[in-house]
């Protein structure tokens, strides 16, 4: 959910009382540049977090940020976490770290990390390099400790009070209705048997939701008096239900004194059926949120059948010990901890995380089989919106089975190549290269990704050694889908390094000795036909490496300067694109007859054609693709003199060139083209008015400046 300036997550239910807290958190973030709320979990940080970095955010120019800490389950990925979380996308061969610090070096703005007390070590050094070198940076931090920070200062986040303020009753008034519309407090009693419930339950927010979320089964006079019950009855050292709830109690988690919360969740897993128990602790071994499909790939097994899994799902919904936000299902951090005690108690870990990773290697060939296709964006943002899923599937692969790791590591590079995880595109395919075997289909693919990531990084030798590896075995293996990729690769390092001649006689002479390749993959990964059937005289659809293959033809034209060819070639390429419901190269024709037009002294058209690139890269959410089509932009509209307007765009351009770590890339011809949208900008309204306007670009937060590039109105 954005605010006004930053990225936030939507709140989906009430928030209720915690005035002094608010009142306390504003005067801190004003008055420090760190700060930690801690509490015992279910005590609402999350959510007070979330309603303090909302009120403020309007204070800080560059936005604020939240970065989801609970789904790392090691510190390898809190870099690319928190780089995600505010907009860092980065294409160098910089230390991640490095990156991050020069990104938020000059730039004010609210930095928020949820729960972090599993990586209180790493957090602390990742945050004390951050606040040395970024002096407009605000943290506020989520857990269960404090992390140890020089400069931290600590705010303790109480309960809800239960005696002489209606908080906590209001609380679970708004949960009992949330569940249940025509559900109240209107029966005699109710309200003092309520109220009587949440002084039982010490005002701990996640332990009143869970009982009001039982209402359903009992009347709130029948539930205060099991709780009642439950609480007032000794505890059994030798009680096999006390003895795992107290594996749960390590002070520095779960300190003692609140029992109260280990008590509910176990009294809530009670009420749960035997199968809604079992779904319960299966679900853990996700890290980010899910859908119906996928729970049912990974948690079915034994009694748990595809529709039980359907069943219990919604019945951990109405208990709320899963959440639905309307499309996706998602479990509190401190219910999917005793979750996973309950896993380890079945012993079904191994299981667990087995299904776990053969359902995201499924989703990596399926991904992988509709890259041409009319779902490509959809499998695009899946792949994006799983990554910390993916990660740890094939860490589990890596150390399971090393073809399973392989093949998913090939599958998915290219997609996040493509949407800026390059590190860890680079990083997987290397170390799943370094596992063996030494040959097959499925390295062939490591080894051009691991191509392509280097070249994205700048690092042109090793994606030319690659390039040159992959076009040997390609040859050797009479590999015509491998000849186009390998071509592909090749001839992008030679345009990006000068030598456009050479990619285009590589390209055209593959694609002719290609003309009739089979799509990617052979019979099993057959692309759909186009929507109008074969027997309406289209052409069949191309595969993506034929497709990327044509675009280093156009863009080796354009850079030889022979622009009618490469004109009619990338409105070919950009036609049979559309054919195959591939937006990503799609939108690389479309960045080509811009350059085109501009170039042939069209910038009206070119200007258009500029728009639906970028258009066509948001919903890709490409970083480096929306930095190109912003300089190609600008260039059109300062060639038809708004010169204050292509500064701006120009200017933000130059933010989303920071995002990626690179000065402005891209083939050498494009020199010429930025330095003649400045000059005519300049001599349009001065250097003074292109300076503010150039500025103003840089200062946008992006998906402003971007919207604003996108408008057509030419603002002479």
């Amino acid at each position: 959910m954005m605010t006004q300036v930053g990225f936030l997550p939507e709140e989906t239910s009430s928030f209720v009382g915690r005035r002094a807290e608010l009142a306390r958190l504003e005067t801190a973030l004003a008055t420090h540049r760190m700060t930690t709320l801690i509490g015992p979990g279910g005590v609402g940080k999350t959510r007070l977090a979330l309603r303090a970095a909302r009120a403020a955010a309007d204070r800080y120019p560059d936005g604020a940020w939240w970065a989801d800490l609970s789904p790392l389950y090691d510190d390898a990925l809190l870099l690319p976490t928190v780089s995600d979380a505010v907009g860092l996308a980065d294409h160098t061969l910089r230390m991640p770290v490095e990156a991050l610090c020069e990104w938020l070096g000059d730039k004010r703005l609210l930095l928020v990390l949820d729960s972090a007390e599993h990586l209180r070590a790493p957090c602390s050094h990742l945050l004390a390099e951050l606040l040395t070198t970024s002096p407009g940076l605000t943290v506020l931090v989520t857990s269960r400790q404090p992390l140890g920070t020089r400069g931290e200062h600590v705010v303790r986040i109480p309960p809800l009070p239960v005696d002489g303020a209606p908080d906590a009753l209001q609380l679970f008034e708004d949960r009992l209705r949330a569940s249940d519309p025509h559900a109240g407090l209107d029966a005699p009693g109710d309200r003092a048997a309520a109220a009587d419930i949440c002084r039982r339950l010490e005002g701990i927010p996640l332990a009143i939701e869970l009982a009001a979320a039982g209402i359903g089964r009992h009347t709130v006079a029948q539930l205060a008096t099991r709780i009642g019950t439950r609480f007032d009855a000794p505890v059994d050292a030798e009680d096999l239900t006390a003895s795992r709830l107290d594996l749960l109690a390590d002070d520095s988690l779960w300190p003692r004194r609140h029992r109260t919360l280990r008590t509910t969740i176990g009294w809530s897993h009670e009420l749960c059926t035997p199968l809604e128990r079992l779904l319960w602790a299966r679900l853990t071994v996700l890290r980010t949120d899910f859908d119906e499909e996928t729970a049912r790939e990974v948690c079915t097994g034994g009694p748990l059948t595809p529709d039980e899994v359907d069943r219990a799902l919604q019945g951990l919904v109405a208990q709320s010990v899963v959440q639905w936000d309307g499309t996706r299902y998602r479990m509190l951090d401190t219910l999917r901890e005793y979750g996973r005690m309950w896993l380890a108690e079945l012993g079904e870990e191994r299981a667990a995380a087995d299904r776990h990773a053969a359902s995201f290697l499924g989703l990596a060939r399926r991904a992988h089989a509709g890259w041409t296709g009319p779902d490509q964006i959809s499998w695009y943002h899946k792949v994006s919106d799983t990554h910390l899923d993916l990660c740890a599937a094939l860490d589990h692969l890596l150390a399971h089975d090393v073809a399973g790791a392989q093949e998913m590591a090939g599958r998915v590079g290219f997609f996040w190549a493509c949407c800026g995880h390059l590190s860890e595109a680079r990083g997987y395919a290397q170390r799943a290269l370094d596992s063996g075997p030494v040959e097959g289909p499925h390295r062939t693919r490591l080894q051009w990704v691991l191509g392509v990531a280097a070249l994205l990084q700048g690092d042109f030798a090793t994606a030319e050694k690659y390039g040159a590896l992959c076009t040997a075995i390609a040859l050797y293996d009479r590999d015509d889908e491998g000849m186009l990729g390998a071509t592909y690769l090749s001839g992008l390092t030679q345009l990006m390094t000068g030598e456009p001649a050479a990619a285009l006689e590589a390209a055209e002479r593959v694609l002719r000795m290609t003309e009739t390749a089979p799509p990617d993959g052979g019979p099993a990964e057959q692309r759909a036909p186009a929507a109008s059937g074969s027997g309406g005289g289209m052409p069949p659809v191309e595969s993506a490496h034929r497709l990327r293959c044509r675009l280093i033809t156009v863009f080796a034209l354009t850079a030889l300067g022979r622009l009618t060819e490469s004109g009619r070639a990338a409105a070919a390429l950009r036609r049979a694109c559309e054919r195959g419901g591939e937006h990503w190269t799609r939108s690389y024709a479309d960045y080509q007859l811009a350059l085109i037009a501009l170039l042939q002294g069209r910038p009206a058209d070119s200007a258009a054609h500029a728009r639906a690139m970028l258009a066509g890269k948001h919903r890709l959410r490409d970083s480096f693709g929306i930095a190109l089509g912003l300089d190609i932009l600008a260039a059109a509209i300062a060639a038809q003199g708004a010169g204050a307007q292509a500064a701006r765009v120009y200017g933000t351009g130059h933010a989303y060139w920071r995002m990626v770590g690179h000065p402005q890339r891209g083939t050498p011809e494009l020199g010429a083209v930025r330095e003649t949208c400045e000059l005519q900008a300049r001599a349009a309204v001065g250097d003074e008015a292109y300076q503010r306007a150039f500025e103003r670009g840089q200062a946008d937060n992006a998906e402003v400046g971007l919207a604003a590039a996108l408008r057509s109105e030419l603002q002479l």
